[in-house]
C-alpha cells in the first residue's frame, strides 16, 4: 500500500505542476457555477411568481435545485474525464518511462492502483468546488443533506469506474490525444446505451439499457442508495482495472 500512495503522490505532482489540473479545476468550477446560478435563479423566479399569482405551490430544495446540479456534474464529468486520465500511461510511453516502470520492482497493481487513485483524488478535488455553492443553499435554504451525501457517493463511483476505462485505454497508445478522444468515445457510447430503452423494449435493449452508467446513477441522484447500482460501477471499476492490468502485464513481457 505504501508504493501505491507513492505513485498516487508522484501523479498529482505530474498533474499539479502543470497547467492540466488548474485548467480543470477552473473549467469545472465555471461551469458548474453556471449550472448553479441558472437552476437557482429558475427556482428563485418561480417561487416570485406563485407568490405574485397568490398561488404557494409546494417547492423541493432537494428536488428542483440539488437534484438537476448533481445531474449536471454528472455530464460535466464525462467531457473532463478523458483529460484526467489520457496522460496516465500514454505519457510514460512517450517519453520511454515505461519500460524503466514496467521493469522495476513495483508490481503492476499497485502503479495501476497509484495511478488511478491519483485522478479520482483530482476529481474528488473537483467536486470539492461544488460544495462551496452547496453550502450557499445551506445558508439560505433548509435542504435534506442525506440525498446530498449519496448524491456525491454515486457521482464518485461513477467517475471511478469512467476513469478506471480510460486508464485502460491510456494503456494502448503513446499518443494523449489519441487516448483522450477514444476515452471520451468509450465513455459517451456508455452513457447513451440507456436511449435505446425509450422505443425498445426487448431483451437485448434492457441489457442494453442496464450497462449504461446514468442508468444506475438515476437512483443516487434521487438520494436512494440501491445496492445493485452500487455494485455496477463496482464492477466496472474492477473490469476496467482488470484490462488495465492485463495490459500492462504484456508491456512488461515485451520489455
Amino acid at each position: 500500500m505504501r508504493n501505491v500512495w507513492i505513485i498516487c503522490r508522484k501523479e498529482l505532482r505530474s498533474y499539479f505542476v502543470s497547467p492540466v489540473a488548474y485548467i480543470l479545476l477552473a473549467m469545472f468550477a465555471v461551469i458548474f457555477g453556471f449550472f448553479f446560478w441558472n437552476i437557482l435563479g429558475y427556482f428563485v423566479f418561480r417561487g416570485m411568481e406563485s407568490q405574485m399569482r397568490g398561488q404557494m405551490m409546494p417547492m423541493n430544495v432537494n428536488e428542483e435545485v440539488i437534484r438537476p446540479l448533481l445531474s449536471n456534474v454528472s455530464v460535466i464529468g464525462l467531457f473532463l474525464i478523458p483529460m484526467i486520465t489520457m496522460r496516465l500511461f500514454a505519457e510514460e510511453k512517450r517519453t520511454g518511462t515505461i519500460e524503466l516502470l514496467a521493469t522495476s520492482p513495483v508490481s503492476d497493481v499497485e502503479v495501476i492502483l497509484g495511478k488511478w487513485l491519483s485522478a479520482m483524488v483530482l476529481y474528488a478535488s473537483m467536486l470539492l468546488l461544488t460544495a462551496i455553492n452547496f453550502l450557499f443553499i445551506f445558508r439560505y435554504g433548509h435542504p435534506d443533506w442525506k440525498p446530498l451525501v449519496i448524491g456525491y457517493l454515486g457521482l464518485l463511483l461513477q467517475a471511478g469506474a469512467l476513469l478506471a476505462i480510460g486508464t485502460f485505454i491510456s494503456t494502448l497508445t503513446k499518443n494523449q490525444i489519441i487516448a483522450g478522444a477514444a476515452t471520451f468515445g468509450v465513455c459517451l457510447l456508455l452513457w447513451v446505451l440507456e436511449w435505446v430503452s425509450g422505443y425498445e423494449t426487448a431483451t437485448w435493449a434492457r441489457v442494453l439499457s442496464y450497462m449504461s452508467v446514468i442508468t444506475h446513477f438515476e437512483s443516487f441522484a434521487k438520494g436512494l442508495l440501491d445496492a445493485k447500482d452500487a455494485i455496477f460501477y463496482v464492477t466496472l471499476i474492477f473490469f476496467g482495472l482488470f484490462l488495465t492490468a492485463r495490459s500492462m502485464e504484456s508491456l512488461r513481457w515485451r520489455s
